[in-house]
């Protein structure tokens, strides 16, 4: 299958990781490699182009270990001020023609593109369209998303602080759900989080 130009996807890549301690989060090895290595490739085996990942704590770090990837790699200087502000970033990174977003974190390494396939696929079936596409596992959401850009263009534009699309979703009726797997539930906080997985 050819990969959708329609459908972009945002790896936020961002943060400090400060409960991690004093490795980079995102550079901690998993299975053999970085993180957010992880994230990058499964993004780009999915259908969703393009990719942006966005930087910001340890960027030059970053952008090392993704060398060599064809992503958009985009610097948030406001990183320190809160989630919201990279989400902010990387979907202003997406061509203008985007009509929807995955939005990955940058420390579940367990995802793989059929995770983020699985949310197009599900866009794409429904009708009327979706705001947002999200796994639930264990009656719990969890990540990655699909948003749809025009839906919640207002609510996105207005969002601040350390917050995600999460609070907005929250209050809405038109989220479509589908099921998840472990893996959309596991993300590493805190490095005995990521040994006991790996």
């Amino acid at each position: 299958m050819n990969p959708d130009p329609r459908v972009g996807a945002v790896i936020l890549a961002a943060g400090l990781g400060s409960r991690f301690g004093p490795q980079p989060k995102m550079l901690a090895h998993f299975a053999g490699k970085a993180m957010v290595r992880h994230a990058a490739d499964a993004a780009l085996a999915s259908l969703a182009r393009p990719v942006v990942v966005v930087l910001g704590a340890h960027a030059t770090e970053i952008r090392a270990s993704l060398a060599g990837l064809d992503l958009i790699l985009v610097e948030n200087p406001d990183f320190a001020v809160g989630l919201s502000t990279s989400l902010r970033a990387g979907l202003a990174a997406l061509p203008p023609s985007t009509e929807a977003a995955l939005v990955l974190l940058g420390d579940m390494p367990r995802i793989e593109a059929a995770h983020l396939d699985d949310l197009i696929a599900a866009y794409r079936r429904a009708d009327p369209r979706p705001s947002a596409v999200v796994p639930v596992h264990g009656h719990r959401r969890g990540n990655p998303v699909l948003l749809d850009l025009t839906l919640l263009a207002d609510d996105l534009a207005g969002l601040t602080g350390d917050r995600g699309a999460g609070l907005i979703l929250s209050g809405r009726n038109d989220v479509l759900e589908i099921p998840g797997t472990p893996a959309t539930a596991f993300d590493v906080d805190e490095p005995g989080r990521l040994s006991a997985q790996t």
